[in-house]
């Protein structure tokens, strides 16, 4: 895998790693609505963490995805999965 495909591979791991942990760890505020806001709005926002959190569980991600790419047992080009020779 070259850098420009690896890089796009992590962006879209990332943003699918964000969308997974953005519900973790949200206490929603019940007295939001009376106040004016949404019932279900956080009470305390926490972006720095939820990012941390997100990058470190894509890097781990994307290590596994490049290793299978890497490996030579799951290769179209050589292995039980090619193409037989004529």
């Amino acid at each position: 895998m070259g850098w420009v495909t690896g890089t796009v591979v992590y962006f879209l791991v990332w943003w699918t790693v964000l969308f997974a942990v953005l519900p973790l760890g949200v206490n929603p505020d019940p007295e939001a609505e009376a106040a004016g806001g949404w019932r279900g709005a956080p009470r305390q926002v926490r972006v720095l963490r939820i990012v941390l959190i997100t990058t470190l569980v894509a890097i781990l991600v994307w290590l596994f995805i490049d290793w299978l790419v890497r490996a030579d047992w799951l290769s179209f080009r050589e292995g039980w999965l090619a193409k037989p020779n004529d």
